[in-house]
């Protein structure tokens, strides 16, 4: 018997989940860890509990399947990306991690654009200046702690991090450098353009190393801490969207997925690299050897869900418990008797501002249309469709780049609702096809172990060994059509309210 291991890197924890190198999924162990907010609008992490939390994965998930460390035959790592990590000269942390999700940087993004030029940008790494990204925290540690600046030898994302600690080997992965705004996304190359207009030296940044590609091997020290064997090869891994596209079978072209969790977003394949003319969608180095992918991002689609149960809820929540069920599923068959469209009531899902098209920290959500007649079950069903609407904007850039596909594999938690499902296939008008594995990113990294040392010849092969479609689901045809009507009035609702949303965020 032969293992892989896939680690993904969270922002909230560190999982680890065990593959046989048939690509049967064994089980996995997760380990939390804190996240700090030491400001508003600041998220940080310490790089050395994220170090800890992985030991400790590694030991239970050995111990919890009584796994023969001799049998593990490589390890692939999957991490959140755009989060700096910054080592001396030694390889010591020399500050908290900056998180993806940390807004403080807005003033370095405008110094970015400037420096560089919003059109010579996109040229070179395919992306906005937004503030998850990795250059506007350089360009903020430089400004607000020059003394912290100064001993910085190397940055480096949280799961190269990790991967260090591992093996000794300092190295980024393509896919994660894809994400930094530093790297050249066509020729896969750091960016000399932009290091150089940003005034950034170039000697901070890493190696590159292939998703697939061996990048280390377990070192005596980790060894000793974690239960691995000395030797064991460790792969480059990848970005967690692009790993989890490897674990949702989107690794060839016309593929495409949804994932629909906390936040929303919706990626599909690229042989080649295209961009669409407008709209803040992002396109990266997949992890699949020499492809691209391209993505749509909704900060808002299940959070949207879960602040209605939590502020709205509570009767189902009761009822769900002595029922044995969960609240979402009520709330779903409670939406499920109301009609598309909601009765005229349309939902904005921008909670906490909105990424694609928007690019928007001031957006906010709200309900249009509402009258004495609507009942709660409209307000579901408006969340619901407002969340799809918000997927039909990522779409229809997708296909301006190029992307011609008829059907989309939706994982997430929100994939477990057949109704949500099913208004997406409408909003969409294509085919929603559900999996029988929802591991996330940590099954992609370990299947990108599986082909680093061997157990698979390429991505292709080793998702389709393990990822099989269970279900399919159409789009309702009369549904569609009122939809695409009521997706224009969508549509002009943010540009209506955009001069409102600056004008309150001054306030609040």
């Amino acid at each position: 018997m032969g293992y892989l291991l896939g680690l993904d890197i969270g922002t909230s924890q560190v999982k680890a989940l065990l593959v046989t190198v048939e690509g049967e999924i064994v089980g996995s162990t997760a380990q939390e860890y804190p996240l700090y907010a030491p400001r508003p609008g600041w998220m940080e992490q310490d790089p050395e509990d994220m170090w800890q939390g992985t030991v400790l994965a590694l030991r239970k998930v050995l111990d919890k399947y009584d796994v023969d460390p001799s049998e593990v035959k490589g390890i692939g790592l999957s991490g959140q990306m755009h989060s700096s990590v910054f080592l001396d000269k030694d390889g010591t942390v020399i500050r908290p991690a900056i998180l993806w999700n940390d807004t403080r940087t807005t003033k370095q993004c405008y110094e970015i654009e400037s420096l560089v030029g919003k059109r010579l940008l996109l040229e070179e790494a395919c992306n906005p200046a937004l503030e998850g990204f990795t250059a506007p925290k350089v360009l903020w540690l430089r400004e607000h702690e020059p003394e912290n600046f100064t001993k910085v030898r190397w940055l480096v994302l949280v799961k190269d991090y990790i991967r260090y600690r591992l093996t000794g080997e300092l190295k980024m992965e393509l896919s994660d450098a894809a994400g930094t705004l530093l790297l050249n996304v066509k020729q896969r190359q750091w960016s000399k353009t932009i290091m150089g207009k940003l005034n950034l030296p170039m000697e901070i940044l890493p190696e590159l190393v292939g998703s697939s590609e061996i990048a280390g091997t377990i070192n005596p020290e980790a060894a000793e801490l974690t239960g691995l064997t000395v030797g064991t090869p460790v792969v480059g891994g990848g970005a967690d969207n692009a790993c989890g596209a490897v674990g949702a079978g989107i690794v060839a072209a016309g593929r495409a997925m949804i994932s629909l969790g906390t936040s929303g977003v919706m990626l599909a394949h690229l042989d080649v690299p295209k961009l669409p003319n407008g709209g803040t969608i992002h396109m990266f180095n997949h992890a699949v050897k020499d492809r691209f992918y391209m993505m749509g991002v909704i900060l808002s689609a299940g959070l949207s869900f879960r602040w209605f149960r939590d502020q709205f809820g509570q009767m189902e929540s009761v009822l769900a418990e002595s029922l044995d069920t969960d609240p979402y599923v009520l709330l779903s068959e409670a939406a499920s008797h109301g009609t598309p469209g909601s009765q005229g009531v349309i939902f904005l899902p921008y909670l906490t501002g909105e990424r694609t098209p928007h690019g928007d920290g001031n957006a906010r959500g709200c309900f249009f249309g509402l009258s004495s007649s609507h009942q709660r079950r409209d307000l579901v069903r408006a969340i619901l469709e407002g969340v799809g609407f918000a997927f039909r904007d990522s779409f229809c850039l997708l296909q301006q780049a190029g992307w011609t596909g008829k059907t989309v594999r939706c994982i997430g938690g929100g994939a477990k609702s057949r109704l949500w499902l099913e208004i997406l296939a409408s909003i969409l008008g294509l085919q929603m096809q559900t999996l029988n594995v929802d591991e996330g990113p940590g099954l992609g990294a370990a299947l990108l172990a599986g082909v680093g040392t061997g157990a698979f010849a390429d991505t292709k092969e080793a998702s389709e060994a393990l990822i099989k479609v269970i279900d399919t689901i159409d789009p309702v045809e009369k549904w569609h059509s009122l939809y695409l009507e009521i997706y224009q009035v969508y549509k002009s609702l943010y540009p209506a309210l955009k001069p409102m949303y600056d004008q309150m965020a001054k306030l609040f």
